[in-house]
């Protein structure tokens, strides 16, 4: 899982119209900034998530230990 966060391809992640308008724009800077931010706010729930459950996989394993 890990390794397909490094070796991901690239994609666009604009609705339609944000990306009408976006491609009409040159230099296609506004575009990217768009992009990247989508990508970090779809990522932000995933690492949350991983982080709670390995958090509880790391009690229940000490629990399990003591016991």
């Amino acid at each position: 899982m890990i390794l397909l966060f490094f070796f991901s391809l690239p994609v666009d992640a604009q609705c339609a119209m944000c990306r009408a308008v976006l491609e009409s724009e040159e230099g296609q800077s506004t575009a990217k900034g768009l992009n990247n931010g989508i990508l970090y706010l779809m990522v932000i729930p995933y690492i949350l998530i991983g982080g709670i459950g390995y958090v509880l996989y790391k009690n229940k394993k000490r629990k399990k230990e003591e016991s």
